[in-house]
């Protein structure tokens, strides 16, 4: 009888004996083997098998005898051995579409790694989980114990729209906002609600793979529509209105780029023209380096088609899943249904302490500081590259954010792929842009964050970046695709 190795020794044996019977090694009604016994076999304490047989008694799998000893339960019916697994056609239509959703589309740290420019990672110290630790405790003694209500805690409801108005322009009711569990639940919660299999939805290319995975999951025929130095291109919106447009405004995601206010304006006409919804993802909203920063598009929505999704794993940290919906009227008691059945609500110590968080100033008293110490790391990686890398590269500063996005006029995507192996080679991680596209772009080039390293790593990385770079040499293809690329525009 092997042990696995995982968690008390006690369950690690009831583990087991439990394969041993269920898989019809013991049969039942057969006598187990005496506590003393096993224990000098396995080499364990005999009260650690006493306890392991007591829960199996307890699990009714086992029966003691007085004087006799334990006994597999009789009239079990167990299998000879373990029956392989087979593959099943898929359930259910849902489940069917959700298998085409391969591999985690979110970037993640490798291990081994001096530097890891990953992007979406925030900016956190230990003043901030000091002040969460605070609010945290606070909430402990605070928070009612039955279930919170499904749209949020008033008290969270009112901060998050009170934060809405001073940051990002945007004039909503407490009772207009439903908490949930970060953008991504709000996304598959708007998807659930809003689209039915074969409807139309847009999204921006490149764009946030997560959302085209649960667009996808729903049933929705995508249209994916090129983004320029203006943002979403709404000249290029189909003909027939889609049934929902998702957009990154505030800060694309990846490109960075601010969504002009000529392009949101036709996009929200269009809207209320269509009779169709936008999905406002305010992805890095709250932090804008040179200038303020434009409102939210929600500002600017005079027909109430704008449904705005918010989030604080950026601001505080991704592990706090927690984020918001503000709704249009007309929706509002469809996505608290929705909410309820999918969860019941989110945490309500979290939602406490996080109230508690924004109501005492320490979340905007974060956001200042973030603000400062994300400048310092971005001029840094700026002056860096600009030192080592030089003219090989173009790069994409939209002064917003926590990543910038570097193009290679000189290289193409087989080299782009090699600079990122031979970086990981000396403790870089280098992320390519490709991946969020749904046509590979004509430049190969990276998306560098830079929120989660210090100024030395990103110092570092620039230089490690530059001397792998200088091994490539430049292809003749790129330099014509370029130049054709730089004769194009010319001639437009």
């Amino acid at each position: 009888m092997n042990l696995d190795g995982k968690g008390e020794r006690y369950l690690q044996l009831l583990r087991a004996l439990k394969a041993a019977i269920l898989e019809g090694r013991v049969r039942s009604g057969e006598r187990l083997p005496a506590t003393r016994v096993l224990s000098v076999q396995l080499g364990l304490s005999r009260n650690t098998v006493l306890a392991a047989y007591e829960l199996l008694r307890s699990e009714q799998l086992a029966v003691s005898r007085g004087g006799s000893g334990t006994y597999v339960a009789q009239g079990l019916i167990c299998r000879i051995a373990p029956a392989p697994v087979k593959p099943i056609d898929p359930p259910s239509r849902y489940a069917a579409r959700l298998r085409n959703v391969t591999g985690h589309p979110i970037g993640r740290k490798r291990s081994g790694l001096r530097v890891d420019m990953q992007y979406g990672e925030p900016l956190t110290d230990l003043q901030l989980f000091s002040a969460w630790a605070r609010s945290m405790s606070h909430a402990a003694k605070r928070t009612e114990l039955q279930y919170p209500t499904a749209q949020g805690l008033p008290q969270l409801r009112e901060q998050i729209s009170s934060y809405l108005a001073r940051r990002r322009g945007i004039t909503c009711d407490p009772d207009d906002i439903l908490v949930v569990n970060g953008s991504q639940q709000a996304m598959s919660l708007i998807g659930r609600v809003l689209i039915d299999e074969g409807e139309s939805v847009v999204l921006e290319d490149p764009h946030y793979p997560l959302a085209s995975l649960t667009m996808k999951a729903h049933g929705a025929a995508i249209s994916y529509i090129p983004v320029d130095d203006s943002g979403l291109d709404t000249s290029k919106l189909p003909e027939h209105p889609p049934k929902l447009v998702i957009v990154t405004p505030s800060h694309q995601f990846p490109l960075g780029v601010t969504m002009s206010v000529p392009r949101r304006v036709d996009l929200l006409q269009r809207a209320g023209q269509g009779k169709f919804w936008v999905l406002e993802d305010d992805y890095d909203g709250e932090f804008g380096f040179e200038g303020r920063s434009l409102p939210a598009m929600r500002s600017l929505d005079v027909d109430d088609r704008v449904i705005y999704v918010g989030s604080f794993s950026k601001t505080i940290f991704p592990a706090m899943r927690l984020g918001y919906i503000v709704c249009p009227k007309a929706l509002k008691g469809d996505l608290v249904r929705a909410k309820l059945l999918a969860d019941l609500g989110c945490s309500g110590v979290e939602q406490t302490a996080l109230a508690h968080f924004m109501a005492c100033g320490a979340f905007e008293r974060h956001l200042r500081k973030s603000a400062v110490e994300l400048r310092r790391r971005r001029r840094a990686l700026r002056d860096a590259l600009t030192k080592h890398c030089g003219e090989r590269i173009q790069l994409s500063d939209s002064g917003a954010g926590m990543h910038f996005v570097v193009q290679f006029p000189d290289l193409n995507h087989a080299q782009l792929e090699a600079l990122c192996e031979r970086a990981e080679l000396r403790g870089l991680g280098l992320h390519s842009i490709q991946r969020f596209y749904s046509v590979p772009p004509q430049l190969p080039g990276l998306v560098l964050g830079y929120a989660g390293t210090s100024v030395a790593q990103v110092k570092f990385a620039a230089k490690v970046f530059g001397e792998c770079l200088r091994t490539l040499e430049p292809t003749r293809q790129a330099h014509h695709l370029r130049t054709g690329v730089e004769a194009a525009r010319a001639y437009s």
